[in-house]
């Protein structure tokens, strides 16, 4: 990274209080990182079915199987956007700013990279990104897709969880769940500080505030979303739903 394109932090936040988070999200990713590994040799051997609606599609597959392919696609989305970031970091981006993206970035390319391992010859190829839509050199843009990007991962783990068959598999989601919600937290409070544990609540993602419930969305809901910045179509057909 140029080292002119970050500067001193200028939010107000204490040099105490940007260590803590840092090591937090530090914390978190490598607690993610041990659990990846530990799971990753236990994959579906089943290979994703043919499907014949949409031969242009790339197939996620059924069970298990394709609730990883589901879920290895939203990382591939997410680790794309966070390399991006990285590479072209947006205008007036603190020091502070890019140590956590950073760190976010590299939890990102750890999940991607558990999945695929996980999936071994059933994982789908990579996904086309279309971040056309995205201002990368504003501030705003980058971390209000951001936020879009972690409620949604929050909210298809959440919504997918109860659709896997294997207790490792769920488990495991448990896991990357939390560390997803902390980046959630995280850029939320960056948009406006103090505000890591307001609840998402706009439509679709539904949350709950009242009742302190976080958002749980289908793999349906989170595609559509999620399709605006994926140029691959996704077949997820035969994906569970019950």
């Amino acid at each position: 990274m140029d080292p002119q394109a970050v500067v001193p932090n200028e939010q107000g936040a204490s040099s105490d209080s940007m260590m803590h988070r840092r090591k937090f999200l530090l914390f978190s990713g490598a607690a993610a990182s041990a659990a990846l590994v530990g799971v990753a040799c236990k994959k579906n051997d089943d290979p994703p079915p043919n499907n014949n609606t949409n031969p242009n599609a790339v197939n996620l597959g059924s069970g298990d199987t394709g609730i990883l392919n589901y879920a290895y696609a939203l990382e591939q989305l997410e680790a794309a956007f966070y390399i991006r970031v990285m590479q072209n970091p947006f205008t007036g981006m603190t020091a502070a700013e890019a140590e956590y993206l950073a760190d976010i970035r590299d939890h990102e390319i750890a999940h991607r990279e558990f999945f695929k391992t996980a999936l071994g010859s059933n994982a789908i190829t990579s996904l086309e990104v279309n971040f056309d839509t995205i201002n990368f050199g504003n501030r705003d843009s980058v971390l209000s897709t951001a936020r879009t990007f972690e409620d949604l991962g929050v909210a298809a783990y959440n919504g997918a969880g109860r659709l896997l068959q294997s207790a490792d598999f769920l488990t495991l989601a448990g896991k990357i769940v939390s560390v997803e919600a902390r980046h959630a937290a995280l850029i939320r409070d960056l948009i406006s500080n103090g505000s890591f544990a307001d609840l998402p609540s706009l439509e679709p993602l539904g949350a709950n505030n009242a009742n302190g419930l976080d958002a749980a969305q289908t793999p349906t809901q989170v595609l559509q979303r999620a399709g605006a910045f994926i140029r691959t179509p996704i077949n997820a057909s035969n994906l569970p739903t019950n």
